[in-house]
C-alpha cells in the first residue's frame, strides 16, 4: 500500500500526459475531464451529503473513465507519460477501483455510470 501512495505523482503525472496526449482518443480524454466535472458539480446521482454512497458514484465514474482511458491509450503511449518503475505500468489496473466502489452502488445506478463513462468493462461484463 505504502508503494502506491508513493506512486500517485505519476500517477498524476500520467493521467495529465495522456489526457494531453494527441494519441489519445478524444472521447476518451472528454470522458475522463467530464467525470472530473461531474465530481465538482453540486448535481450528483447520489448527492454528496450522503456520508460515503455520495462519494462512491463519484470515485466509480472517475476510475471507469480512467479505466477506458488507460486501456485504449496502448502501452508505448502509457509508457511514454509514465515517471514510476517501468515494471509497474503492468500493474496499472484501476478495474479493482472500480469493482470496489461498484460493490455499494445499485445495479441500475452502475449502468447508467458506465453508459455515462461511455463503456463497458469486465465488470459489467459480469452483471
Amino acid at each position: 500500500m505504502l508503494h502506491v501512495i508513493r506512486q500517485i505523482p505519476s500517477y498524476l503525472r500520467l493521467l495529465v500526459g495522456l489526457i494531453g496526449d494527441g494519441r489519445v482518443s478524444r472521447i476518451d480524454r472528454l470522458l475522463v475531464v467530464g467525470a472530473l466535472a461531474y465530481i465538482v458539480s453540486p448535481l450528483d446521482f447520489i448527492p454528496d451529503i450522503i456520508p460515503f454512497l455520495g462519494q462512491v458514484d463519484d470515485v466509480f465514474l472517475l476510475m471507469m473513465a480512467i479505466q477506458r482511458l488507460i486501456e485504449n491509450a496502448g502501452t508505448p503511449v502509457l509508457l511514454d507519460h509514465w515517471r514510476g518503475d517501468p515494471d509497474d505500468i503492468e500493474d496499472l489496473n484501476v478495474s479493482r477501483v472500480v469493482s470496489a466502489a461498484a460493490f455499494f452502488l445499485p445495479p441500475q445506478m452502475r449502468r447508467r455510470l458506465r453508459r455515462m463513462a461511455g463503456g463497458r468493462s469486465a465488470t459489467s461484463r459480469r452483471e
